[in-house]
């Protein structure tokens, strides 16, 4: 009997997790899973503020369930305290600052040469929030372990000007690096660390680096492509979600927000014992 295509579209485009699930569910099959979970653009919409990327109820509860069928992880640009407490799950673990800031049921880890670049994060927030506050729309988010520069509500053509002040702050601080997002800047401690690389230490930690475990991870930015690599080359699946075709190391994709709880609660049923 000849097998029915695989619901991938044409062009390269990667399939959706959640038309293409049949398919995951062969990779999972008699294996454990663990999931980790990016937040801004994946369990919450992206908005102008990061303060108003609230987690819904109904998102919550859905992770609440995942939660009790496989270890989850969020991996976080935000602070450890800010994620933690937007999610408020105490089972699960989170990552944040991209991975420098890492705790859960096991404990508390910050990585040392993040903690060795305060003093230059903060010589660098202090500096571009006299540059920056003439540039209207721009905003200045320090973090624990990063300095974001959000421009999401700045004119088109002013991002130039804002981004040559970055560079300039960036010149004076060689032990910080640049890296870009959404909208977004941000000067972090120049160490050979990210999401990928906090992925890794927590399959180790928790002991799930092992044959008969299939990790996911899902995400939305160019920062969790370095999860995505790690996936693609190591094991595992990645999925990002966006809603127009562009080059990643994901596997799958979901469009949204509401596509990326559709496929946790697949998930939830399937480990439940569903179909």
């Amino acid at each position: 009997m000849q097998k029915s295509p695989s619901p991938r579209r044409e062009n390269d485009i990667l399939g959706s997790a959640t038309a293409c699930f049949e398919e995951v569910k062969r990779q999972i099959e008699r294996k454990d899973i663990a999931l980790f979970l990016d937040y801004d653009g994946t369990l919450t919409p992206i908005v102008d503020r990061p303060e108003d990327a609230l987690l819904s109820s109904d998102m919550r509860d859905t992770l609440e369930k995942i939660g009790q069928c496989c270890p989850v992880a969020i991996i976080s640009g935000r602070d450890l305290r800010d994620v933690r407490a937007r999610v408020g799950i105490g089972e699960l673990y989170y990552a944040g600052s991209h991975g420098f800031d890492i705790s859960g049921p096991q404990g508390h880890m910050v990585h040392q040469k993040g903690a060795d670049s305060l003093p230059a994060l903060a010589s660098a927030e202090n500096t571009l929030r006299r540059e920056l506050e003439k540039v209207p729309g721009a905003l200045v988010e320090r973090k624990k372990f990063a300095v974001a520069i959000h421009y999401r509500k700045v004119e088109g053509c002013a991002i130039p000007r804002l981004e040559q002040a970055v560079d300039r702050v960036l010149g004076n601080h060689p032990y910080l690096r640049k890296s870009t997002g959404k909208k977004i800047f941000e000067l972090q401690p120049n160490i050979d660390w990210n999401k990928g690389k906090a992925l890794l230490w927590l399959l180790e930690t928790l002991n799930l680096d092992r044959p008969d475990v299939e990790p996911i991870y899902i995400g939305d930015d160019t920062t969790d492509e370095d999860a995505f690599a790690v996936l693609k080359h190591h094991k595992g699946i990645g999925i990002i979600v966006m809603e127009e075709p562009r080059p990643t190391a994901a596997r799958y994709a979901l469009r949204d927000t509401y596509d990326v709880q559709a496929f946790l609660k697949k998930l939830v049923k399937n480990r439940q014992g569903g179909s």
